[in-house]
């Protein structure tokens, strides 16, 4: 595994201390997962600013609307079996 030095404020270095010593985690464990969730949340968002941003205008919503009839015909294919 790769090694590197970043700065982080004394509060965030104290704030991971605790964390590690109370779930029993290493400090890079847990900014692993403090910066996957940091992701998936940055991905979130910005999926619901595009749904916002197409609901905002009607012609493009009737369309996604259009298109997900069209893709609902495919749930009672069977396919969902294999």
């Amino acid at each position: 595994m790769n090694h590197f030095t970043v700065d982080i404020s004394e509060i965030a270095h104290q704030t991971l201390q605790d964390l590690s010593k109370q779930t029993g985690q290493p400090v890079n464990v847990l900014l692993d997962k403090a910066v996957e969730e940091f992701r998936r949340k940055q991905f979130l968002e910005e999926a619901n600013r595009a749904y916002a941003e197409l609901k905002s205008n009607p012609q493009a919503w009737a369309e996604e609307l259009e298109e997900r009839k069209a893709w609902d015909v495919t749930l009672g294919d069977g396919l969902e079996d294999l």
